[in-house]
């Protein structure tokens, strides 16, 4: 549903919804979120094999986390960047944090004072943004912005998991900074900050994926 766009607080209660009401698990919609961006960026590659995923320590994180999955069971060349502790990961992200620890997939863990993994970005053929959802509702610290600022500077091509990190999904304004993307991949419905503001800038192409929510759903996100 390209063209329906919805506000943050609505794609956060319609999800707890899906959930808790309608008993869809989190970690079946993470993992359909997941695959769902590994097959685009399957489709950008043509080819080509290295792949840098850049994750937060949250939900979006995770969605990256499975994404670097699928893509190494394809046979890419992965790198996992995450940005924080992984003893601060929780529930599905950490769960599926540890099976890519498992894998041996290869996993860069930048702390509060840690430097950009300028080497990762430069050599990727495609960046994967899986650092900050729509839940985002602050500026931008380091050592994040430092990252962000490399990928926008470094970074061949980018694709955004559900949203460019640092854009407000709402209103299209920034955090102080924010991941310019080429491609974004966001879930089920497309969100009103990538139409307003400067969100047009940062989003670039906008793909809606369908991450297995019933349609007869749908409905209810108004």
């Amino acid at each position: 549903m390209v063209n329906k766009t919805v506000t943050t607080k609505q794609i956060q209660k319609f999800d707890k919804l899906v959930i808790e009401k309608y008993g869809v698990p989190s970690i079946v919609l993470m993992e359909n979120a997941g695959a769902s961006v590994a097959e685009e960026v399957i489709k950008r590659l043509r080819g080509r094999r290295r792949v840098c995923i850049v994750c937060g320590a949250g939900n979006n994180g995770g969605d990256g986390f499975v994404a670097a999955r699928h893509l190494f069971n394809k046979g890419c060349q992965v790198t996992v960047v995450l940005i924080g502790k992984p003893t601060s990961l929780k529930h599905d992200a950490a769960v599926n944090f540890a099976v890519l620890k498992k894998l041996k997939i290869q996993i860069i863990c930048v702390g509060a004072h840690g430097r950009a993994p300028l080497r990762e970005i430069q050599n990727a053929d495609i960046v994967v943004d899986a650092i900050f959802g729509v839940g985002l509702n602050r500026d931008i610290e380091e050592p994040t912005k430092s990252v962000i600022e490399a990928i926008n500077v470094h970074a061949k091509k980018v694709l955004a998991v559900d949203t460019p990190s640092g854009l407000e999904a709402t209103s299209g304004r920034i955090y102080g900074v924010c991941v310019k993307a080429h491609t974004t991949v966001t879930f089920t419905f497309a969100k009103k900050g990538f139409k307003t503001g400067v969100g047009p800038t940062y989003c670039g192409r906008i793909i809606v994926a369908d991450i297995g929510i019933p349609k007869s759903l749908h409905k209810y996100c108004r």
